[in-house]
């Protein structure tokens, strides 16, 4: 235990017997996210194994800030301290300035004292000015409006002809209680992209762990599945999260009808923001987004250096993996599925 400030914040790390005091403080948060939830400390060490250093702060017995972070030591890719790993979003969440401090200050010793390479942040808004940081990545969010026309036409008209080619085409939805048919198209997926995938136990963990928090909607085409999508919900968010498409899935415009569906269905319960993640500057993702009439929102992930003498750059973009990517596209999908796990959960 480390007293932050004598007279007031203590930080402790998280005991099992405080994630409903976590889960709480989260949802009442407003800068908080979903990837601030206390779930995530069960998912990834189960999943992965890695060893998790959630930090609260508390007042006078009561939380005022949170931190998630996921320490990550690989031989490939180094040794780091990130909030949060497997997230879009992360860092630190407090009530106010003297618990913000007393996270982030606890943060930097911990990255001292298990010697790592880097901290990272995973943030909307800069907390550190002097502390080197990516200008890659930005999100997507959008309001949903309770009626349902008007969402259909705030679709740009390219997308909107999409989404109803989709209809026409006599594509359907429908909610799975499992993750096998949104796995086998999201590994496929990202073999064709030249990327490994995450294991099936981790989006299992998701189902089990987030329960209905965690959705799988599925598109189907005259009984074939040819889209599928992994949501997350959060307040009155709901967020599209890990995707997969089969190869005829464009000609059936069953992407943008897979995102219409997932929006439908949220605006008919309720919820009133649409975040479509994140995506790089430069890739498809980031236009099919803009496209959709989505305007990005720079992210800022900061990294304070320990041991690193910069910044990583473990991304599909990075020139120096594109031996890999061709690769990695033409092994076979048994070979890719078991040996991916074992690269990706270092990656973080």
């Amino acid at each position: 235990m480390v007293k932050a400030n004598a007279h007031s914040v203590v930080v402790n790390k998280l005991a099992h017997a405080d994630f409903e005091r976590w889960d709480s403080f989260v949802e009442r948060c407003a800068e908080a996210t979903f990837f601030h939830r206390a779930g995530w400390k069960i998912v990834i060490e189960k999943a992965f194994g890695h060893r998790t250093h959630f930090l609260l702060a508390q007042r006078a017995g009561e939380i005022v800030g949170v931190l998630p972070l996921t320490e990550i030591k690989s031989f490939l890719f180094g040794h780091s301290l990130i909030s949060n790993a497997f997230c879009v979003y992360g860092g630190i969440v407090a009530d106010d300035e003297e618990a913000r401090s007393a996270l982030d200050q606890h943060a930097q010793k911990l990255a001292r004292e298990l010697n790592v390479g880097h901290l990272e942040y995973r943030q909307f808004k800069p907390s550190h000015a002097d502390w080197p940081s990516q200008d890659l990545y930005f999100t997507f969010r959008k309001a949903i409006d309770p009626d349902m026309e008007k969402n259909m036409l705030a679709i740009p008209q390219r997308r909107r002809t999409m989404v109803r080619k989709g209809i026409k085409n006599g594509l359907v939805s429908e909610l799975d209680r499992g993750v096998d048919r949104f796995f086998a198209l999201f590994a496929d997926n990202v073999k064709r992209h030249g990327t490994p995938a995450l294991p099936k136990r981790y989006f299992a963990l998701l189902r089990e762990v987030f329960g209905k928090d965690c959705e799988v909607l599925t598109v189907l085409h005259e009984g074939k599945v040819v889209s599928s999508v992994l949501s997350f919900y959060f307040r009155d968010e709901v967020l599209p999260y890990y995707a997969g498409d089969a190869e005829d899935a464009r000609h059936l415009a069953a992407n943008d009808f897979k995102y219409w569906e997932l929006m439908r269905r949220a605006c008919e319960r309720g919820y009133r923001v649409f975040d479509y993640g994140r995506s790089k500057r430069g890739t498809g993702q980031f236009d099919f987004k803009k496209n959709w009439g989505f305007e990005p929102t720079q992210l800022h992930y900061e990294y304070y250096l320990v041991n690193a003498k910069g910044i990583p750059e473990h991304n599909p973009t990075n020139p120096k993996y594109s031996l890999f990517i061709k690769m990695w596209r033409k092994l076979p999908m048994p070979v890719a599925n078991a040996l991916g796990p074992f690269i990706v959960k270092n990656l973080g």
